[in-house]
């Protein structure tokens, strides 16, 4: 059974001679799978390598790597071992932050598939966890065979996800299989260890086959998702132009159509989903607020914008605000825009490099009450005025970066240049920029 359903995966999702990579932990799991797959090598041809991360976690963690080191050599299969740090004060807990390091490494493996050795257990575990949060139908589907994210280079399939944990067990005892155990998988202090450990073996006594049944869910819930983003594409084809999403047309749509738009719109942006509140609130004000209000929602680690009729998402403004001085660089990195700007010289054109070079130039974004007189003999505008004329963002006006000559403003990327400090005709100027 075990054999036949990865044999199953790979004739699915997988062409030959396609370059594979084992997440291998040394566990029970993970070394089955790489038995099961050097049993498949000959007659379903692919090269393949694994990779262990080394989280430092536990006091064996150094003899997991070796153990992980000599079960490859055994085979010769070439093995990369990735040591993270990860803090146990870490403020998205010990389990997430594992979690995160650990994509981070799949994230830049230089291959066509990732694989883990996920199997039917996880998956009934990782449904219920993920309804016990509220989760909705795409949470709810758990695990997907084949996965493909989003950064990601390798896809990542699953071929034991419809394999139960005893037939793992079976199979590695029949072949005479060594593997480690992590001590923290019996700590019942993380959430899946106490399902694994208390509830699911519960559930098993008053609902046989409990495990199966819940995984089966999971697929069903996955058929759901599937649909509901066939119906966001649909919507989208009306709604959705670029970056903007229209909120006339998210307007028209049923609550929870819009709601389901909305999701749609900001995982196409490759975000987070936030919590049913916020994503609520979002919608609340995206579709019911005044014309003319200023709706701004934060999101997690980007914002909700509505600007001119439209919905954009904005990643969340730098915390530093402090100017940076200039001293003759090519290039300055100004963080409190988040951009790097360039001076580049040219002639005739731009702000005088005489006067920029004899004075204190500083670039930073706008503090209030800043102006700028973009034609000689013109007025002294606000900036405040010019940027809703150049119908600047309002989420860009914030953090454009802006430069000051002697405290006077001399340069509004994408506004304009003082025109009292431009370089003449033969004269050498700087051209100040957005490096792309």
């Amino acid at each position: 059974m075990v054999i036949a359903a990865v044999a199953d995966a790979l004739a699915r999702h997988v062409p030959p001679h396609a370059r594979l990579v084992l997440g291998l932990s040394g566990g029970l799991d993970s070394v089955v799978l790489l038995h099961v797959l050097l049993a498949l090598r000959d007659q379903h041809p692919f090269e393949l390598q694994a990779v262990h991360v080394h989280h430092g976690l536990s006091p064996h963690a150094d003899d997991w790597a070796d153990f992980c080191a000599r079960l490859c050599a055994s085979h010769a299969v070439e093995l990369s071992i990735h040591r993270v740090r990860i803090a146990r004060d870490d403020a998205a807990g010990i389990e997430a932050a594992a979690r995160r390091e650990r994509q981070r490494i799949f994230a830049a493996l230089d291959a066509d598939f990732l694989l883990t050795a996920h199997q039917r257990d996880d998956q009934a575990e990782t449904f219920l966890l993920q309804g016990l949060r509220g989760a909705g139908p795409k949470g709810l589907a758990a695990m997907a065979e084949l996965q493909s994210r989003s950064g990601w280079r390798p896809a990542q399939l699953r071929p034991l996800l419809g394999v139960a944990r005893a037939a793992l067990q079976d199979y590695a005892q029949s072949h005479g299989l060594d593997w480690v155990d992590d001590e923290s998988n019996r700590d019942i202090r993380y959430r899946r260890n106490a399902l694994r450990q208390q509830v699911m073996p519960l559930l098993a006594a008053h609902f046989p086959g409990s495990g199966a049944t819940l995984a089966r869910a999971a697929a069903l819930q996955a058929d759901a998702a599937n649909l509901l983003d066939d119906l966001a594409r649909l919507d989208a084809r009306e709604a959705i132009a670029a970056d903007r999403l229209d909120c006339v047309a998210l307007g028209r749509l049923s609550t929870p159509r819009a709601r389901n738009l909305l999701r749609y719109f900001i995982e196409q942006h490759g975000q987070p989903m936030p919590s049913a509140r916020r994503l609520d609130e979002a919608l609340h004000q995206l579709r019911d607020a005044q014309a003319d209000a200023r709706v701004r929602v934060r999101l997690g680690a980007v914002e909700v914008w509505r600007f001119r009729g439209g919905a954009y998402l904005a990643p969340l403004a730098p915390d530093t605000v402090q100017p940076v001085v200039w001293q003759g660089e090519a290039s300055l990195w100004v963080p409190a825009a988040g951009v790097c700007v360039q001076m580049e010289a040219v002639t005739g054109a731009g702000l005088k490099r005489d006067a920029l070079t004899a004075g204190e130039v500083t670039l930073g974004v706008r503090q209030g009450g800043e102006r700028l007189r973009l034609h000689a003999g013109g007025p002294h505008r606000s900036l405040k005025n010019l940027l809703q004329e150049h119908a600047i963002p309002p989420w860009h006006r914030d953090r454009l970066p802006l430069l000051w000559c002697n405290g006077r403003l001399a340069w509004a990327a994408g506004i304009g240049l003082d025109a009292d400090l431009l370089a003449l005709p033969g004269e050498p100027g700087l051209l100040p920029r957005v490096a792309d």
